[in-house]
């Protein structure tokens, strides 16, 4: 399966005969827009922009500030201005005020392929998408021991984990990008206080992932992580939450696949 690679190419070049299986994908990758209630088109230039930069866009969670129904409503007015497929996933700030069906909808209603554990194919790259949760990363990865407490916030990971292989498993195409908000490895997190990494990501992400043969990763939530990483299996990994310098200079990545 292809890997990602940074883009760099014109949309009329991006083609490698006429294999539609071989055709590569540009995507512009985001996250972390945290759309409040008070703003004014916060996202609509940036969305028409994608739409000349790239056929896809991929944002990886916490589209909302607080998880509020008049947020994901702002948000939907802007998407009027992009132009091509957008796939996502959710984040924690989604979550915050127990609307996240009503903000689903809502997104969903805007044509936005909203995925939790599904893959949707665009031209051939299959995007595959789960929220993740926290639990840790490598040796110091959160154990099933101990308080009932703490078995949940496990058991909330590795079901995470499992969703994601039930995606992956249901990939028919040669070429798939994997959709997080949490991290699967610390080196994308790398920047933030090491005191919440647990908080971040979990390793359990990753040890899924390297079990198919994925392109890319991209996820968001570590708002001072860094830009890229590799899984232990050498799958490339991006954060590309909003407040991460991206090559291109623009608040999204743009990845080919």
């Amino acid at each position: 399966m292809s890997e990602a690679r940074a883009s760099g190419a014109t949309i009329d070049e991006r083609t490698e005969g006429g294999d539609p299986d071989r055709r590569r994908l540009r995507v512009a990758a985001i996250g972390d827009l945290h759309v409040k209630e008070t703003d004014r088109h916060p996202w609509r230039d940036l969305f028409a922009d994608v739409g000349r930069n790239a056929q896809a866009l991929a944002i990886v969670g916490d589209l909302t500030d607080l998880g509020k129904v008049r947020e994901a409503e702002i948000l939907a007015e802007d998407m009027r201005s992009c132009s091509v497929p957008v796939v996502a996933v959710l984040g924690n700030h989604d979550y915050e005020s127990g609307q996240v069906e009503e903000v689903s909808i809502i997104l969903r209603q805007a044509g936005v392929h909203l995925l939790d554990g599904q893959a949707v194919e665009i031209e051939g790259l299959s995007f595959v998408g789960v929220k993740g949760f926290a639990g840790g990363f490598g040796r110091a990865m959160l154990g099933s021991f101990g308080e009932p407490a703490i078995k949940a916030m496990v058991a909330e990971s590795v079901a995470e984990a499992m969703k994601l292989e039930n995606g992956l498993r249901s990939v028919r195409t040669r070429r798939a990008l994997v959709l997080l908000h949490y991290a699967p490895i610390a080196e994308t997190v790398m920047g933030e206080p090491p005191e919440i990494f647990p908080f971040l990501g979990s390793s359990r992400l990753a040890e899924t992932i390297d079990r198919f043969p994925v392109g890319a990763v991209i996820h968001g939530h570590a708002h001072r992580g860094a830009f890229e990483g590799r899984t232990p299996g050498g799958a490339p990994v991006y954060n590309v939450a909003r407040h991460i310098p991206k090559p291109e200079g623009r608040p999204y990545a743009l990845l080919e696949l």
